[in-house]
């Protein structure tokens, strides 16, 4: 069987499992300055699927494709550590402010610039929590999708074999490819940097990081040209600039609250009804639930 061409969908995300009290500016978005940005958890549970087939099949090859600003390129980076051959930034003003119907639009715009045989991504983003680009790029891309994949079973005669992680059980199910798969969390975890990919990949910069690095980096870079990683700007795909950014995304915010609980606001309750049906009746009446 020849190599498959693989491209993982990932993201790099604010650690929303860290959130603290200045998690929030004044206008109610994220500060995230306050935030330390990560691989996307799902991303690399979706990385790792990717290079399983990468080590069952020879020739195989495993790209990241990541859009956001130029400090993003470091999961490609991350990727690359992990044994990805590299990858492709989307980077551009035009894509700030992107809703998931404007983010999978643009995803989409790219993938048509390049070959795939298999489209991965995580279910979701721990900033969003809605799981829609995976399925939205299938949509627009008009390609079969399998969504809650925890495992890629088999990969013959063009056709994959995957096991679904579903709320009531697993189910095991058969996609021709092209497609675009999207995994759980539970699936397998990413298998750690290796060393030797660490030491090979570590200086590798995107276009905005090129511009900041002085002559000796250039002199690097001439000598080893897989150290460049590519970078596409809105110019670079074929698009409505219409649909991208803040004028493609038909989301809008009506309000946001940041609740933080801190240690002076715990209750002890006595074990008897009462105390408990009186929490109950203040968690519902201030929207903690209900």
């Amino acid at each position: 069987m020849k190599g498959l061409k693989i491209v993982v969908l990932a993201k790099q995300v604010p650690d929303t499992r860290n959130v603290g009290k200045d998690a929030m500016k004044a206008d109610g978005t994220v500060n995230r300055a306050a935030l330390p940005a990560i691989f996307n958890p799902e991303d690399l549970n979706a990385l790792e699927q990717a290079l399983r087939l990468k080590d069952m099949i020879e020739g195989t090859t495993v790209h990241i494709l990541t859009m956001g600003p130029g400090r993003a390129a470091e999961i490609i980076r991350e990727a690359m550590y992990r044994g990805a051959d590299g990858g492709y930034l989307l980077s551009d003003r035009a894509f700030a402010g992107s809703d998931t119907l404007a983010t999978s639009y643009a995803l989409s715009c790219a993938l048509r610039n390049l070959e795939y045989d298999l489209i991965i991504c995580g279910r979701q983003a721990i900033d969003g929590d809605t799981a829609q680009v995976g399925p939205q790029v299938a949509e627009k891309l008009r390609l079969p999708q399998v969504t809650y994949a925890e495992n890629i079973e088999r990969c013959e005669n063009g056709r994959l074999t995957i096991k679904r992680r579903l709320e009531r059980g697993i189910e095991v199910v058969e996609c021709p490819m092209p497609c675009v798969v999207t995994v759980n969390g539970s699936a397998a975890e990413c298998r750690p940097r290796n060393a030797r990919f660490v030491m090979k990949y570590k200086y590798a910069r995107a276009a905005q990081e090129v511009q900041e690095a002085g002559e000796d980096y250039m002199q690097l870079l001439n000598e080893r040209p897989y150290l460049k990683l590519t970078e596409w700007s809105v110019n670079d795909i074929t698009c409505d600039s219409n649909e991208l950014g803040l004028s493609g995304s038909p989301t809008k915010v009506k309000n946001i609250e940041n609740v933080v609980f801190q240690a002076k606001e715990a209750k002890v309750l006595a074990p008897n009804d009462a105390d408990i049906d009186a929490m109950m009746k203040e968690l519902i009446t201030n929207h903690t639930i209900g």
